[in-house]
């Protein structure tokens, strides 16, 4: 199944490049995968055609993509002219010069994909492309995307600071997954809760959507996929950490001690046996690929916060190095229904602890802005201290606060789980003067008792300089609900 989904804004920001008449450098960059490709070729199909030309590089030679890109340019400018096999422009100065002559008289759009391969074997190439557009192309009608994986060379050619193209890009496009709510258009046919545990399993990455079967269940799906015939859930997990990473032993025991739990330096050091200093190393080079993060409490985020736990931020990788990563051996002797059982044994877990709490927590975010809570929420994350965490905890401005925690499971939640909410809360929070507003997300949503004497029950445990501002009690489908209808908008 592969249709296009999502992407409202970047189609709107490349159809607002285009509408301007002068020269545009578009730099597209984002994890593999994510969808760089489609958004590129959908944005040209979509109403393009005629006036933009596609080109993908390949990990070939110098000569052959130099020959390529001739033939494809060629065959765009002169669609009627047979052009040689053996067609080339001698350099890629000469090349672009011929892009710059067609592009001074029409608008025309020219994608580049996969830049870094270029770049990888031609390390001059961005010098080249640099001069011919300060003396030629940025004086034509051209808008021209450059798009790449590799970020490493994306960064240190295009993106950073001292790059040679930094400063010349009209827009720089990071491409991230797709939200949560755009899975009900892919997924039509799949419950809230099915696109919940495929989220959890697959993130947001196109790529991998478009390998599910929308007629198979979420397990089903799983089980073809984990079989020894189909690794490439394997072999992604090492291409995506190979394009920032060339010895992968220590990362790879760093990602699957923090999938498994462990989430502070001296931790995560232990279990893989190296020293504090070492450990710090590793986790600043996986911090710099995106794929974890370092949080620290909410209400501390402007503070020199030194006890800072690690989460692996990618759901695909987060789920593969929790289940898959360390069960090679018995997949490979096909104890499948074991591995498919432990995942099931543990994923209710696993959804109350990540993707539930980070949609939970986007809703929060989103709520404040559309009104359904009585304040704006500027910063929302988790809220810790010893052996008490809140799940969702909202700052606003001044004293504004919402505070509550995350639940799945398969019954309604009830009274324990509000008197749980509420002492959680008095612990974690200040006895100050502050509007605090209570939040309760349930799976499978609240008892009617819970419903009934749930603002009694917060009022009689309130803290005495506490201002009240209410409570709401949402399930899964009120959660989804929202968020498509508040993302789309």
């Amino acid at each position: 199944m592969k249709i296009f989904v999502g992407r409202h804004r970047e189609l709107e920001l490349l159809d607002d490049l285009w509408s301007d008449e002068d020269a545009t450098m578009v730099v597209l960059f984002g994890r593999r995968r994510v969808g760089k490709t489609r958004l590129l070729t959908h944005w040209l199909q979509k109403q393009h055609s005629e006036d933009g030309m596609y080109w993908m590089a390949e990990p070939t030679s110098a000569t052959d993509q130099l020959r390529s890109f001739s033939q494809a340019f060629m065959a765009f400018v002169d669609p009627e002219t047979p052009i040689p096999r053996d067609f080339t422009y001698s350099t890629w100065e000469q090349a672009l010069n011929q892009v710059a002559t067609h592009a001074k008289h029409r608008r025309m759009a020219i994608f580049m994909d996969e830049i870094t391969y270029v770049i990888d074997v031609n390390p001059d190439f961005i010098g080249v492309l640099q001069k011919i557009w300060d003396h030629r192309l940025n004086k034509t009608h051209i808008m021209l995307a450059l798009s790449g994986s590799q970020m490493g060379l994306m960064r240190k050619y295009l993106i950073d600071y001292d790059a040679p193209l930094y400063g010349r890009a009209t827009a720089q496009m990071q491409l991230l997954p797709l939200h949560f709510s755009v899975t009900s258009a892919y997924f039509p046919d799949y419950s809230a809760e099915e696109r919940v545990r495929l989220y959890a399993i697959w993130g947001g990455v196109p790529a991998y959507w478009e390998r599910l079967d929308g007629d198979k269940t979420v397990e089903q799906n799983l089980r073809r996929i984990v079989l020894p015939a189909y690794a490439w859930m394997v072999d992604e997990s090492t291409i995506l950490l190979q394009d920032f990473i060339t010895d992968m032993h220590n990362y790879v025991g760093t990602l699957r001690a923090i999938a498994g739990g462990l989430q502070t330096l001296s931790e995560i050091a232990r279990r893989i046996g190296i020293a504090n200093t070492k450990i710090s190393f590793y986790l600043g080079k996986l911090r710099d690929t995106k794929f974890i993060q370092r949080r620290v409490p909410v209400t501390k985020l402007h503070v020199n916060w030194r006890r800072g736990r690690y989460f692996i931020s990618d759901p695909y990788l987060r789920f593969f190095y929790r289940f898959i990563s360390t069960q090679q051996s018995k997949l490979a002797l096909g104890q499948i229904d074991y591995v498919l059982q432990t995942i099931t044994d543990n994923m209710p877990g696993f959804l109350e602890g990540y993707t539930w709490t980070e949609l939970c927590q986007d809703w929060v975010l989103l709520a404040g802005a559309k009104g359904e809570i009585p304040f704006v929420v500027n910063e929302v994350g988790n809220e810790w201290k010893k052996d008490v965490e809140l799940s969702v905890v909202g700052v606003g401005e001044a004293k504004d606060v919402v505070v509550g925690d995350c639940y799945w499971c398969d019954e309604p939640a009830g009274l324990v789980e509000l008197e749980e909410l509420v002492e959680k809360a008095a612990r974690l929070l200040a006895n100050e003067p502050q509007d605090v507003f209570y939040i309760g997300f349930a799976s499978r949503g609240w008892t009617p008792e819970a419903k009934m004497q749930a603002e009694k029950l917060v009022k009689k445990r309130l803290r005495r300089k506490w201002t009240f501002k209410g409570i709401r009690l949402l399930d899964l489908t009120e959660v989804d609900d929202d968020l498509k209808r508040w993302t789309i908008s």
